[in-house]
């Protein structure tokens, strides 16, 4: 990113352009210029809208901003796809403590294994939670048609 934010600001310099022009034409604060031409890339959240900023920036200062774009996407999967040697012992390590676990990158997900016959428990527990609650109010309905069947009578 040092190489692509240098070259940003020998362009601006050999063109006679300063920072705050840059700025203004292209409607970007001048400490976003600055991060880039610095190579910081640390300051920037959304790494989309700092490849918007490189790409709109490359075609002010009139540069082949498909070959800056492509620059800056390998530097990005370089910067992002290192897993750290620390990362990899430490798994190792779990690894020998429990021989089930496997080492994985930490940057992909992996899948919950769920128990079926839990899952089946469950299911069968509400259908007869239900069918409980069904068989209780039919009984309610019943009785109280007797009741009142039997009060008739009585009057």
């Amino acid at each position: 990113m040092n190489g692509i934010g240098e070259l940003f600001r020998v362009t601006r310099e050999e063109a006679g352009v300063s920072i705050t022009e840059a700025s203004k034409d292209l409607d970007i604060k001048e400490v976003i210029l600055e991060n880039i031409e610095d190579g910081n890339i640390g300051c920037f959240k959304d790494i989309f809208v700092l490849k918007d900023y490189i790409y709109n920036y490359s075609k002010y200062l009139g540069i082949d901003s498909d070959k800056i774009i492509d620059e800056f996407n390998e530097y990005m999967f370089e910067y992002t796809s290192k897993i750290p040697l620390k990362d990899i012992e430490r798994q190792m390590e779990e690894q020998n403590k429990n021989e089930k676990k496997e080492i994985a990158s930490p940057y992909t997900k992996t899948s919950k294994k769920y128990n079926k016959s839990l899952y089946v428990f469950l299911y069968t527990a509400v259908v007869l939670l239900v069918m409980i609650v069904v068989i209780w109010s039919i009984r309610q309905i019943t009785i109280s048609r007797e009741t009142a069947t039997v009060i008739s009578y009585v009057k």
